[in-house]
């Protein structure tokens, strides 16, 4: 799994002052937010949404070409955007992202860390190297994104024109009810809960945001095939939610007025009972 670092620049960073001059002001102009696992489902989602409430944004993830077609469709809507290539489940890639990201954009405003990978399966019946994978991209890709990131996004929220940062992780539902066949997944999210409260308490009279949102049973690439799909215990595919349901939830945490901090969101489909 390649960790090169193929970026592709798109077009037309619409900045504040050009809103000034007559522009509708979105509540978004002028920021710029990163957002792992870009390159399908959620993260690509997310980055169109922000995409249109005015971010520039950088894609991260592992498929240059995924992600170069993203950022022709940002680029095609006005927006701007920096596609690029890492696998984060390796160590160094969260600092190399979030410096070209700041390298290329002069700031950064807002992290999503949207990645993930599960694998299900009886303990017993496992292959530890997917419990490492999911260790590795779950949890500590979280950490280390969040590592990293925080130095600009205390800068930003001092600095910048929202007078506010925020940092959001896409958790899911499995971290706080667990299943069997579910337990190292379950796991990692578990512990991005407990990570993302205690950052909170530590980050928050500071003006950085630091949010949580817990998708349920979510139409993905991860879950239409593949022994995720066992997750969703019999719930209809065409009740489940979509990519752009928890879009449409980042966007509500991270709009907020500075003064207004949205911790925690759980959705889940209607028909979803646990």
């Amino acid at each position: 799994m390649g960790t090169g670092g193929t970026e592709h620049a798109a077009t037309a960073h619409r900045s504040a002052s050009g809103a000034g001059r007559g522009v509708d002001r979105k509540p978004l102009t002028g920021s710029v937010a990163l957002v792992t696992g870009a390159s399908s489902g959620i993260g690509a989602a997310t980055a169109l949404a922000l995409a249109r409430q005015g971010c520039s944004l950088a894609l991260v993830a592992r498929r240059t070409g995924r992600l170069e077609e993203l950022a022709e469709e940002i680029g095609a809507q006005g927006g701007a955007s920096l596609a690029v290539t890492a696998d984060l489940a390796a160590a160094p890639e969260a600092r190399r992202t979030v410096d070209r990201t700041v390298d290329h954009f002069g700031r950064l405003d807002l992290l999503v860390n949207n990645a993930g990978f599960g694998a299900r399966g009886a303990v017993t019946d496992s292959d530890p190297e997917d419990w490492e994978r999911m260790v590795d991209l779950n949890l500590k890709a979280v950490l280390r994104m969040s590592h990293a990131a925080l130095p600009h996004l205390l800068r930003a929220a001092h600095e910048g024109p929202r007078g506010v940062a925020d940092l959001v992780t896409v958790s899911s539902v499995a971290g706080r009810v667990p299943r069997k066949d579910n337990s190292v997944y379950s796991a990692t999210k578990h512990a991005v809960c407990c990570f993302s409260e205690a950052l909170r308490q530590e980050v928050t009279g500071r003006q950085v945001r630091v949010g949580l949102v817990e998708p349920g049973m979510t139409s993905t690439e991860m879950t239409r095939g593949g022994s995720q799909a066992a997750s969703a215990h019999g719930l209809p595919p065409e009740t489940w939610l979509r990519a752009e349901d928890i879009a449409r939830s980042v966007v509500f945490m991270v709009t907020q007025p500075p003064h207004v901090a949205v911790n925690e969101l759980t959705v889940r489909p209607t028909a979803q009972e646990r």
